[in-house]
């Protein structure tokens, strides 16, 4: 599992001219299913996110998480983080997740990050061609991988 998290001044996400998902402070969630992730792989990957701590204390040192500021999160799916482009100009898929396991587990973050904080949690619309805005906070972003 890959996840590109983007500190978040605002975001919003937009399926056919219509805004399905929209966090005013947060983190962006760019989120890409590997074809050999688990339940558990995500949910390590869901705990670390919760407790990363990437946003400033009152010293303007990025020492809180977004918990301990109350951010909201904006979850993406997103399989080309799984683009292989080694070989040729166009990109190879093939380790990215088929769409029935990669809906399930990306489905299944959004449900543990409402069932395990207290956060408010937008999502975009899983398959589909989405127009994705965002102002990056710092900028902070991180690659995580599990």
């Amino acid at each position: 599992m890959k996840v590109v998290l983007q500190r978040a001044k605002n975001a919003s996400v937009s399926v056919d001219d219509e805004e399905v998902g929209e966090i005013t402070s947060g983190l962006v969630l760019l989120v890409g299913i590997h074809e050999d992730d688990t339940e558990e792989d995500m949910e390590w990957i869901c705990d670390k996110i919760l407790k990363m701590r990437i946003f400033d204390d009152e010293d303007g040192k990025m020492n809180l998480s977004i918990q301990d500021v109350g951010g909201e999160l904006l979850v993406i799916s997103q399989f080309t983080l799984y683009g292989d482009a080694s070989k040729g100009n166009r990109p190879s898929y093939i380790e990215a997740a088929g769409p029935k396991k990669a809906k399930k587990l990306y489905n299944r973050m959004i449900e543990y990050f409402e069932d395990n904080s207290d956060l408010k949690v937008e999502s975009g619309t899983f398959g589909a061609y989405m127009d994705v805005r965002l102002t990056n906070d710092g900028p902070v972003t991180i690659i995580l991988d599990k």
